[in-house]
This record gives C-alpha cells, sequence and structure tokens, in this order.
C-alpha cells in the first residue's frame, strides 16, 4: 500500500507509472481514488496516472482535528505533487477535488498542464443544504453511516443511476464503499461544510480548464458549473446527460470521452514556461 509523508500526513496513493504525462486525480468527499478507477483504465497506457486518497479519507491517516479544511489538503496536495516529480500535471478533481485544483491552478500555475473540474464550484456551501448536511453528519458520528446511506446515496447519485434496474449491482457496490468509511470521517464532512469561497481566485485561473457537470447533479447543480465556467477565462464547458454527482462512475465513458478530447487538444500545445518556476 504504497504511503507518502507529506505536510504532516500520511497519504495513500496509486502511481501507475510511464513515462507519459502526469495525470493527478482528486476524488469528492466519502470517496477514495476508487471514484477514479474507468478514467485510469481509460489513460494509463497513454499517461502517468496518480490518483490519491485525501488525509482523513480512503487509506490516508486521519488527522485529530475537528475539521479537515481546504487549505490543509491544498498543501497536501501541492507537496504530493512535488515529492511524486509529477510538475506539471493534468489535475482531474471532482467535487470536494475541484475545490483543491482551483486553490492550485489560482496560486501555483507552475505545478498543472491543465485542470479538470467534475461537479464542483467555487463558492461556499450553499446555507439551504448545511441544516440538512450537518445532520447528517452528526448522525453518521454517533451511529457511522448505515443510518444515513439512503439519503447520501440521493445527493452523491442521479435519479437515472439509482433507478436504473440493470444497474442494481453498481448501486450496491457503491453503497458498500460508503459503508466503508470509518467513523471520524465527520472530520472531512465538517471541512466540506465550512469551507470558504475562493470565486475571487478563479478568475486569475490561467491553464487550460474543462468544467464538467452532470444534468442530475442536485448536489452541485448544473448553473453552478455554467457560473464557473464564466468565472475562468477560456474554460470550456460539458454537460452530461444521465450523470449526477459522481458522473465518473454513473456515466464514465462520457467522462472518459470528454476527458480524453480536452487532453488530446492539449497534446500539441507547448508547455508554459511558468511550469519551469518556483
Amino acid at each position: 500500500m504504497p504511503m507518502l509523508s507529506v505536510n504532516g500526513t500520511e497519504l495513500h496513493y496509486e502511481d501507475s507509472e510511464g513515462p507519459g504525462e502526469p495525470i493527478l486525480f482528486s476524488h469528492g468527499l466519502l470517496w477514495s481514488s476508487r471514484l477514479f478507477d474507468p478514467q485510469v483504465d481509460a489513460l494509463r497506457g497513454r499517461y502517468r496516472c496518480i490518483a490519491y486518497d485525501h488525509r482523513g479519507q480512503g487509506r490516508s491517516a486521519v488527522p485529530e482535528v475537528n475539521a479537515i479544511d481546504m487549505e490543509t489538503l491544498y498543501l497536501d496536495t501541492v507537496g504530493l505533487i512535488e515529492k511524486l516529480g509529477a510538475r506539471p500535471c493534468h489535475f482531474v478533481g471532482l467535487s470536494m477535488g475541484g475545490f483543491i485544483g482551483m486553490r492550485i491552478a489560482a496560486r501555483r500555475p507552475e505545478l498543472l498542464r491543465s485542470l479538470c473540474l467534475l461537479e464542483t464550484s467555487p463558492d461556499p456551501e450553499p446555507l439551504v443544504n448545511v441544516p440538512r448536511y450537518m445532520l447528517l453528519n452528526f448522525i453518521a458520528r454517533l451511529a457511522g453511516l448505515r443510518p444515513v446511506v439512503d439519503p447520501v446515496m440521493r445527493i452523491m447519485f442521479g435519479r437515472t443511476f439509482l433507478t436504473d434496474p440493470n444497474r442494481e449491482e453498481e448501486r450496491s457496490l457503491w453503497k458498500a464503499r460508503l459503508l466503508e468509511n470509518r467513523r471520524d470521517i465527520w472530520r472531512a464532512v465538517n471541512g466540506v461544510i465550512r469551507r470558504n469561497t475562493v470565486a475571487h481566485e478563479v478568475p486569475n485561473i490561467r491553464v487550460p480548464t474543462l468544467v464538467v457537470v452532470g444534468e442530475e447533479d442536485v448536489a452541485t447543480v448544473p448553473a453552478k458549473a455554467e457560473r464557473l465556467h464564466q468565472l475562468i477565462p477560456g474554460s470550456r464547458l460539458v454537460r452530461l446527460p444521465r450523470a449526477g454527482h459522481s458522473s465518473s462512475v454513473e456515466e464514465p465513458s462520457l467522462v472518459n470521452a470528454a476527458l480524453g478530447s480536452f487532453l488530446e487538444s492539449l497534446s500539441h500545445t507547448p508547455v508554459s514556461p511558468r511550469a519551469g518556476l518556483g
């Protein structure tokens, strides 16, 4: 189980290695690097694919704090990129992973070759969501995720995935993965609920950026992606039918096609000289 000491913690990561340009995959809340298995499988022959677990999630170490804040996760990821010699990388972040990717692109652009933001927003958690999410987190802290797994599934996945009779086995797999979360996952959830806005920073992003959103995402609705697209100069926006908040596994072929096309469009674009600085 590869672990890397970064920023005072131990992060679990998986690295396909190889000579291709590096892609770093940064998962969403309550998941792990498994969220990007379909993308890693599709791209590992041409790229060096690195997927990691955030501190407090998956197989990474858990800090004894009340909330694992986004600034700490940002510094963790910067350290990971630098220690693995993966600069500049293509960064793919879903939801919470996108919160981190936006910070890196705005503040440390020399670390990135490009940015792909899936199901994410630069804004703080909408106030209308906070009481419900805090209640679910409180129950999970006391009793684990089993009592709240069904409402969490309805947040994490779109209507099509949840109702398709042919995908019962997949639903069972992802429900089981939710239930694998340790009870101390509440620390990571608090960090997401309490996150600060970076809307004032994202207009400074200049690396090539792709914004992807599922039409059925109820956690980060398509209007949020439209706003993000408008804030980041020159960004591209792709809306995916039938996908919810976990589009990488709900509609993997569509995500793979959008990501593959985006990466291919950059293959003949020279790396910015800024990539060698800092």
